[in-house]
């Protein structure tokens, strides 16, 4: 988002920089878009989610806008109503197949391995 070039925010947070601060944003916004998607892919309602926690739709709306001080408590209320670990995710493992045969065969197979790095973009 770029904000007009007279914009008092926008001058104050340039001439204020503070690391701490950007990695706290990044970290919010990466666990609200984290729910986000799970609610989406779940098919759950924000307002079937906020009576899952026991709040205020208008809330939980608060908490997943990203804008908001998430503390440990409401990070962990989330986890536990989505069943999910929203700090440390689970590692995704893809499966690339088999090696059948002996052990010649598993020796070809990693004589003839080549390393590749994939990207996975966001969905």
């Amino acid at each position: 988002m770029e904000f007009p070039k007279e914009n008092t925010l926008n001058n104050w947070l340039t001439e204020n920089k503070n690391p701490e601060i950007d990695r706290f944003i990044e970290r919010n916004l990466e666990i609200t878009q984290k729910v986000c998607s799970i609610l989406k892919k779940k098919g759950i309602k924000k307002s079937e989610f906020a009576k899952m926690l026991n709040k205020r739709p208008s809330e939980v709306t608060k908490w997943l806008s990203g804008l908001h001080n998430l503390t440990l408590k409401s990070i962990t209320k989330m986890e536990v109503a989505l069943n999910t670990n929203l700090l440390n995710p689970e590692p995704q493992y893809v499966y690339l197949g088999m090696v059948e045969g002996g052990s010649n065969e598993v020796a070809t197979a990693k004589d003839n391995y080549e390393q590749t790095y994939y990207t996975q973009e966001a969905v």
